[in-house]
């Protein structure tokens, strides 16, 4: 962060008026940044929060993030987020580029599963080192720009396993507890700046790359059930895409919500370990 940049986003705050905006685009005229935006939950969240206006970067280290996002007010930025000079490179980039930053969603993460606590290995510091710390990195480097913002929020994509963990997700599981802490705490620090903080805790979202007919078909297997009937095994029988999630920060991230922060806000179609 740099003096000059955060007296830019003071700046372009101080010359902000809510008459400018469109009613139908709660978000005009704001800044997003969204990590892990390739494809799956973060492209849908980055696709839809620039349809409601905001001038959206997406961040991944896939290469195809370039391709993936592209349009006026939208764009895709090759970032390692567990590279902290990179990532803090690329969030001053997005505030020099569009005069600051108002809307942040902690995306990116990985999942393995089969992996039980006694056989963890290496692969327990890579959770901790994408899911968790870059999480936090991300949002140490965004909070001062946030400040500074126009109905700024952050939001973090949870997960079911947080408050219903299962068997061979060790690392996942704890890492998903590790960023709700991480939200809960940075709701009560940013509440007298005005920043909200939100959790969403996605369940089973099947349209993402994670997801293969290979992975699906194991899964449902295991529970005696058809592919449709385990993309459906909630309480309303419904399959959660990753266009409902996109469509929950959207609306998290908007006027809708202007009175909450620090709330954890499940999108799994009921289920009764979490209720």
């Amino acid at each position: 962060m740099s003096q000059e940049l955060l007296e830019k986003a003071k700046a372009r705050k101080a010359s902000f008026s809510a008459d400018q905006s469109d009613p139908l685009k709660p978000h005009a005229g704001k800044v997003a940044i969204v990590t892990g935006a390739c494809g799956g939950i973060g492209r849908a969240t980055a696709e839809k929060l620039h349809a409601d206006g905001a001038i959206v970067v997406g961040m991944d280290i896939n290469p195809a993030i370039t391709e993936n996002l592209q349009g006026e007010g939208l764009s895709g930025v090759v970032c390692d987020i567990t590279d902290d000079a990179a990532l803090e490179a690329a969030v001053d980039q997005v505030v020099a580029d569009h005069g600051g930053l108002d809307i942040v969603v902690a995306n990116a993460g990985i999942f393995k599963s089969g992996e039980y606590i006694d056989v963890l290995g290496d692969s327990w510091d890579l959770h901790m080192k994408i899911n968790l710390t870059a999480t936090q990195r991300f949002l140490r480097f965004s909070i001062p720009y946030l400040k500074e913002g126009i109905d700024a929020s952050i939001i973090i994509i949870g997960s079911r396993n947080f408050s219903a963990p299962g068997p061979g997700a060790a690392a996942y599981s704890v890492t998903k507890a590790g960023v709700t802490q991480l939200a809960r705490v940075a709701a009560l620090e940013l509440a007298p700046f005005g920043v909200r903080v939100n959790t969403l805790h996605p369940d089973a979202v099947f349209d993402t790359e994670i997801w293969t007919e290979e992975a699906l078909k194991k899964s449902a297997d295991r529970y005696g059930m058809t592919v449709q009937e385990y993309k459906t095994k909630n309480l309303l029988r419904t399959e959660i895409k990753s266009t409902d999630i996109a469509l929950m920060v959207s609306t998290v991230a908007g006027p809708a919500f202007k009175a909450t922060t620090g709330a954890q806000i499940p999108i799994d179609g009921g289920n009764d370990r979490v209720i």
